[in-house]
């Protein structure tokens, strides 16, 4: 009798268990909020910390891991993509420069407390994550380029914030905020589960065939920075500027250069750091080791390079520079090194040749121009 009830009494305790999961779940369920990328990018502040459901297109570039949002009328018209940290994926950018307030911080850091996220690695996320990975094979030095774009229905975290790069009267940055490389983007999902994966091969002979109106070229903000290709010993020395700013071996000088990675939201730069900088800023450069080799690494040194010394010693003028002003500016830092390297081509992400040793040289200037405006509006997805 006594083993009878004993065992009423288990059968119920599990039946219990077994409807407050179910109902746990439910609720778990009933928080996941659908949105559009445009909505979030309008207010990201109002999903900070929600389990939010996009669909949309997923582009892993050189220093890209973003779900595009085309005319969202916003300066940076995409929301950054991370794994959980330990993910180990294969896909990502190949390239991030991301700002951290260090020890010495001359500004106030808000403490940040995220709801960690625990990835799905289902066979949706491995189609996803190979997808993505699969590199472009053309001909010449393409950085950062892979085979395909990916429509699918993403799950993940939401995180929510205003980027900025704020400096005092003297230029010392004293607020540091957002996602992504530069922090430049004010919304990043936390992914937790991938669905619906749907590939798009990228076609990289499209965008050598369109060519922007005189016009268009010489309305553009960079424009003036192109023209003076080839005969400014400031743009020529930039290569150098570049590369001095990772500073020399064994230098304590707040750059901090990593191989691994750059896919995935770490805790430890999501905060302040306990180290400490000469002008109180970690410039934290990380570099995918299996997508970059030999000159490809000499290369994105060279951009990342480029956007530390922007950042931490501006030049005169370009102060207030913004994403689509700071890629410009380090792309074409990047050719001028391939240049003195002695390539004969560059390529970037979506095809946009930025250099090739063949062009004529009185059209040098407007061809590279071209292609680098189409790049950093249509795929980057900056505004100017």
């Amino acid at each position: 009798m006594g083993n009878s009830i004993g065992e009423k009494e288990t059968a119920v305790k599990q039946l219990i268990a077994i409807v407050f999961a179910l109902a746990f779940s439910c609720c778990l369920h009933a928080q996941v909020v659908d949105a559009t990328v445009c909505d979030i990018l309008k207010n990201p502040g109002s999903f900070n910390g929600k389990v939010v459901r996009i669909k949309g297109t997923v582009a892993a570039g050189f220093d890209q891991f973003v779900v595009k949002g085309a005319d969202c009328g916003q300066h940076v018209n995409g929301i950054w993509l991370s794994y959980p940290e330990g993910t180990k994926a294969k896909s990502g950018p190949a390239a991030v420069l991301q700002l951290q307030p260090a020890k010495n911080f001359a500004g106030t850091v808000a403490a940040v407390d995220r709801a960690p996220v625990q990835l799905d690695k289902n066979k949706d996320f491995k189609q996803f994550d190979s997808l993505l990975s699969t590199p472009y094979k053309g001909g010449g030095m393409c950085l950062g380029c892979v085979r395909y774009e990916v429509s699918a229905t993403l799950v993940g975290r939401l995180d929510g914030t205003v980027p900025a790069l704020s400096r005092d009267s003297t230029g010392k940055i004293i607020g540091v905020s957002g996602f992504g490389n530069l922090n430049a983007y004010s919304a990043r999902l936390v992914l937790q589960s991938v669905s619906d994966v749907i590939s798009q091969e990228i076609d990289y002979t499209k965008p050598a065939a369109a060519t922007m109106s005189e016009s268009a070229l010489e309305s553009d903000a960079g424009a003036k920075l192109a023209r003076e290709f080839g005969s400014s010993s400031v743009l020529k020395d930039q290569p150098k500027r570049a590369i001095d700013a990772f500073g020399k071996p064994g230098d304590d000088n707040g750059v901090d250069v990593t191989i691994g990675a750059p896919s995935e939201a770490s805790q430890k730069y999501d905060s302040q750091s306990k180290d400490a900088s000469p002008d109180g800023v970690l410039f934290i450069c990380s570099f995918d080791g299996d997508r970059l080799k030999g000159d490809q690494l000499g290369r994105a040194m060279t951009h990342l390079g480029l956007h530390i010394a922007d950042m931490r010693n501006p030049e005169p003028g370009t102060e207030g520079a913004g994403p689509y002003q700071l890629e410009y500016r380090a792309w074409l830092t990047t050719m001028l090194s391939a240049i003195q390297a002695g390539q004969k081509t560059l390529m970037l992400p979506g095809g946009y040749v930025l250099w090739n040793s063949a062009w004529p040289t009185a059209e040098l200037n407007m061809r590279t121009n071209d292609a680098l405006t189409r790049f950093l509006v249509n795929e980057e997805q900056f505004a100017k």
